[in-house]
């Protein structure tokens, strides 16, 4: 099994057909078509449908695992190079849209400054929705919250991050009052996440905790989504600290929820597998960005755990596998 086999195989997955892989790869679409053949020859199965290029169960299998092993390939060249010349290359970060709205403009500056060569590339989305990239290595690590989606993930805990409720000013259901108990929460109809969604989990869990339920004025995929009606005065929320902007806070009442706790925020990685010399610097970055509290969003507050104790500047190893 040859490298370039699976590169033309993914590509024929990622571009939709042979053609489209063929132009992609800068070749031509009988190269792409052989060594797509050669690749099933050798595991003796049907990757993909010559018809339209749609995945076979086999196929689909096969996908997850060709994509780490060519992100483990990067990731080899990259330490490599990292050796010999200053550090360089592309790294692929995964960010819950609450976190990515602040964490993006000070890790442009920290990496700017410190790693001018490296290019980031971040993606934004749910936990859900950054599980899969995680794990096939289409991203590097992630910034996610706890509890992670998937046994195959770890979590390093960085921060701990105040949950409020958040009404616009002029619809505060209990004005004068500084903070709130779960059962007047539940009084209030709320615009939630749905059902089963990680964040909704956490609320349900706290709500059941004090023997009530959370009651929906709506229920919306993202919490972004959420915020940014709270803030246009649609309702009230309970919302991460970091997804009230500074700017709009005069526009809002936010206030803690007795019985409702914390949530905790950190890099996502794969079990198994070992981060490119890159992408842990720019993990070094994120945790660097986490430890300065005098520069964190009202509601954060650093975690200090054993792992991440250590020499400033140090290439730590992270995501060593498991035995």
């Amino acid at each position: 099994m040859e490298l370039r086999h699976l590169q033309a195989f993914l590509a024929v997955v990622d571009h939709g057909s042979f053609s489209a892989a063929a132009e992609a790869l800068g070749t031509v679409q009988s190269n792409v078509s052989a060594q797509v053949a050669r690749l099933e020859r050798e595991l003796g199965a049907t990757l993909l449908e010559r018809s339209g290029g749609r995945l076979t169960t086999e196929g689909q299998v096969v996908l997850e695992r060709a994509r780490r092993v060519l992100s483990e390939v990067e990731a080899l060249v990259a330490d490599l190079g990292a050796l010999r010349e200053e550090l360089a290359g592309t790294v692929r970060a995964g960010m819950i849209g609450t976190l990515a709205r602040w964490v993006v403009p000070a890790l442009l500056a920290d990496l700017g400054a410190r790693h001018p060569k490296l290019q980031l590339v971040v993606a934004e989305g749910t936990s859900a929705t950054l599980e899969g990239p995680l794990l096939t290595g289409r991203l590097d690590f992630a910034l996610l919250s706890h509890p992670l989606p998937s046994r195959d993930l770890r979590l390093e805990p960085l921060l701990a991050e105040a949950l409020l409720f958040v009404s616009p000013l002029d619809q505060d259901p209990f004005p004068g009052a500084e903070h709130l108990t779960m059962a007047e929460l539940a009084q209030v109809p709320l615009l939630l996440p749905p059902p089963g969604s990680a964040f909704r989990v956490e609320l349900d869990a706290a709500a059941a905790a004090a023997g009530v339920a959370l009651r929906a004025r709506a229920e919306l995929d993202g919490l972004r989504l959420i915020a940014s009606l709270v803030f246009d005065g649609h309702g009230a929320a309970v919302l991460p600290a970091s997804a009230i902007p500074q700017y709009l806070q005069g526009r809002v009442r936010a206030r803690p929820v007795e019985g409702l706790p914390s949530r905790t925020v950190g890099v996502a990685l794969r079990r198994r597998g070992l981060p490119s010399a890159p992408a842990r610097a720019v993990i070094q970055a994120v945790e660097r960005l986490a430890r300065r509290a005098e520069a964190l969003p009202p509601g954060l507050q650093p975690i200090e755990p054993e792992v991440l104790r250590r020499a400033e500047g140090s290439l730590r190893t992270l995501g060593v596998p498991n035995d």
